[in-house]
């Protein structure tokens, strides 16, 4: 694999884990929403990423990238809360709350840092890796 690969796979990365970064941050924007029906209530949203095979057909290389296939909903149930005093509530005195839970989009938002982080330090260590065997030729 060529030096320019990594920058393909590395950028590949970063912008797979921006989205994912900005659906945790749409989740966590929308936890504490309420509504008054199921189907209006806000549901957690996913990325849905896969590798994608890239070849080369100049030099015949072949790397690996990641592809974001989609954002699909979360399926878990809605929580529903009777409180038939609250001014969203339905008939019933139900109200619905999203099914995003706070602490698992938190440690999702920090790994997704982490994985930016990490494709942001491969490029750059590529970047000095070609910068230093252009100075051979001096």
């Amino acid at each position: 694999m060529s030096l320019y690969n990594i920058f393909d796979v590395a950028g590949s990365g970063m912008s797979a884990q921006s989205v994912r970064l900005n659906v945790t941050a749409s989740n966590l924007a929308n936890a504490n929403n309420i509504s008054s029906s199921a189907e209006e209530t806000y549901r957690g949203r996913h990325p849905v990423f896969a590798a994608e095979l890239q070849k080369a057909a100049a030099n015949h290389e072949e790397s690996v990238s990641v592809k974001v296939l989609g954002i699909v909903e979360d399926q878990d149930p809605l929580q529903q809360e009777y409180n038939p005093n609250h001014p969203m509530a339905d008939k019933d005195g139900y109200i619905y709350k999203p099914n995003v839970n706070v602490m698992e989009e938190m440690a999702n938002m920090i790994s997704a840092s982490r994985s930016y982080e990490t494709n942001v330090q491969i490029a750059d260590a590529a970047k000095q890796m070609l910068v230093r065997t252009l100075q051979l030729g001096k």
